[in-house]
């Protein structure tokens, strides 16, 4: 099962090594790891998503708050929320025609061609999960030469999820 978890903790060194350490000593693997600062500059948003089995997960989300510099833990299992990614695409080009279709392809989902060089295209998507897996394979038959994605950002719709 797939995990999202968003939290919010002090703005110090060390923080991010211990609470990795604390999902590895579990067993879990990180499957997608964004950090950054809130609109507050003391405290950052580290938002971690994992596959794994809940039972585990729920005494991962008891350890990660006893830990110092913890804020706040929100797993987004029960609450609405809104998720992106952004993904930068390189992209088999070999002629115009390819290039032209990549193109189509690419406008299609809303994406952004940000480069084009005689053999290749970078392209530029966000979305959720579904949006950049429906990109990558529709244009996986032009062949993809390498791919970069942000990590997951998440955020709770409403008032759920503020810092207090």
């Amino acid at each position: 099962m797939r995990h999202t978890l968003s939290v919010l903790v002090e703005n110090n060194s060390g923080v991010l090594a211990r609470i990795s350490a604390l999902f590895a000593a579990r067993g879990f693997n990180i499957a997608s790891l964004s950090v950054n600062e809130t609109e507050e500059p003391a405290i950052s948003r580290i938002t971690i998503v994992v596959k794994g089995n809940e039972s585990i997960l729920e005494q991962v989300t008891k350890q990660l708050n006893k830990l110092v510099d913890v804020i706040k833990v929100t797993d987004f299992k029960d609450i609405g929320y809104i998720e992106r990614e952004l993904a930068l695409i390189k992209i088999t080009a070999v002629n115009k025609t390819s290039r032209d279709e990549i193109i189509r392809v690419a406008g299609v989902f809303r994406a952004r061609i940000i480069d084009i060089s005689p053999d290749s295209v970078i392209a530029e998507i966000s979305g959720d999960e579904s949006r950049l897996s429906a990109f990558m394979k529709a244009i996986l038959p032009y062949g993809v030469k390498e791919t970069c994605k942000t990590g997951v950002s998440v955020l709770c719709r409403g008032n759920a999820g503020k810092i207090k």
